[in-house]
């Protein structure tokens, strides 16, 4: 299904975030490693949450997660420890050709049997689970996803312990923490000196959890705030003190005059002055890089240059971003510049714009909703594929309607 988009003037608006995904992907990994059962509130209602929850309660021999990378990751650890268990563990095409060897490597060094079913490297795997050999240590990359450490930690109380040896500069580390916070939510305190994260022995203590709002799908609403200054916008569902790294957000668009006064349980935004200027904007997006596409855009619209780094896993996502974010960009008549495979720069070079440009979302949710916000600019852009969304916002559209955009469908 493809839309076009009209933004509107003037719109106030109280938008219910979706939960994390994030924090709901890790809930049901923990859940699926407990003892005993937890009821978890306010789960993410999101593809990828979804295929997280049908896998591990998927008896057959074939788990197939589709897009969903969270899932792909933290499954090849859980099903790596499911003794008398094998599984044939896939995807969908893109997750094919996204790399999994560090976090395999790492399994196999304690004892794992993973075998490659297609290309060495990438999904899908062949996985016999076993006993692994815990309190031993393990080495990983910091520059690879975070997700591979993550998927180690959670499993590593329940094989007897583990010390993860963390190399070179670490991505995403705010993943990394919000992982280690909700263990020791469940009674697991894990120690982290110097390079090297260190996990006891232990079984996760079972209790009930209420997920908090996504911080990461906030990002959009601030975004539209700075180009519409004009519109009113309360977010409902984050929390203040929040396990998510990207709650960065509101540092980085208060650079830009965009306010947030906390109303009980809802985030107010407003604009304290002309977020339109010529003020170039540097920030480093290592530990935050899921903020990128929005900002980029964003930044863009306002006509704002900037230097963006820490984006080198940015070619591994449910699309190459920064290729994707360069070639739609230009259909709007912005030239931004790769910098190696790890900066996005733009100094006001244009070429000419599409009279009415038609956006290739690149199978990636984060793509159809940050070019929405090209809509405020190009009236009656189109946006094709708009069900990618699904995999973490599902009710994006119908919350822009709710803001006042005119959506038209189209086959």
């Amino acid at each position: 299904m493809n839309y076009r988009l009209t933004a509107p003037q003037r719109s106030n608006c109280t938008i219910a975030l979706p939960a994390s995904k994030s924090i709901s992907n890790r809930l049901l990994l923990i859940r699926a490693l407990c003892a005993k059962q937890f009821r978890i509130f306010n789960l993410a209602e999101c593809d990828d949450t979804a295929a997280m929850q049908q896998a591990l309660t998927d008896d057959s021999d074939t788990i197939d997660v589709g897009a969903a990378g969270t899932a792909m990751r933290f499954l090849t650890a859980y099903f790596a420890t499911r003794q008398s268990r094998t599984v044939t563990l896939c995807g969908d095409n893109r997750m094919h050709h996204r790399p999994i060897a560090p976090l395999v490597d790492a399994l196999r060094q304690l004892g794992a049997d993973i075998q490659y079913a297609g290309e060495e490297g990438f999904p899908p795997l062949r996985i016999s689970g076993k006993a692994l050999a815990g309190s031993g240590r393990v080495a990983m990359p910091g520059r690879v996803s975070s997700q591979f450490i993550s998927a180690l930690l959670m499993i590593a109380p329940t094989i007897g312990g583990l010390t993860i040896e963390i190399t070179g500069e670490i991505t995403s580390r705010p993943y990394i923490d919000m992982t280690l916070q909700l263990m020791h939510e469940y009674g697991i305190d894990a120690t982290w000196q110097d390079n090297a994260i260190h996990v006891p022995a232990g079984e996760y203590l079972p209790h009930d959890y209420a997920v908090e709002a996504d911080w990461s799908a906030a990002a959009f609403w601030f975004a539209l705030q700075a180009i519409l200054p004009q519109l009113s916008i309360a977010l409902d569902g984050l929390r203040q003190e929040s396990l998510q790294g990207d709650a960065r957000v509101a540092e980085i668009f208060a650079s830009m005059g965009i306010n947030g006064t906390w109303k009980g349980e809802e985030l107010h935004l407003d604009c304290s002055r002309v977020a339109q200027c010529c003020c170039s904007t540097f920030a480093d997006l290592n530990g935050t890089p899921d903020l990128a596409p929005t900002l980029v855009v964003a930044l863009c619209l306002l006509g704002r240059p900037f230097r963006i780094t820490g984006l080198h896993t940015l070619r591994i996502k449910e699309s190459d971003r920064l290729e994707a974010l360069r070639t739609e960009l230009r259909k709007l008549g912005y030239d931004l510049q790769i910098e190696g495979n790890d900066a996005l720069q733009w100094h006001f070079e244009t070429v000419e714009a599409q009279a009415t440009p038609v956006i290739n979302t690149h199978a990636d949710h984060r793509m159809a909703m940050a070019f929405a916000l090209a809509a405020v600019k190009f009236p009656g852009i189109v946006i094709n594929d708009t069900q990618v969304v699904n995999k973490s916002y599902p009710l994006f559209w119908q919350h822009l309607e709710q803001a006042g955009f005119q959506i038209t469908r189209q086959s």
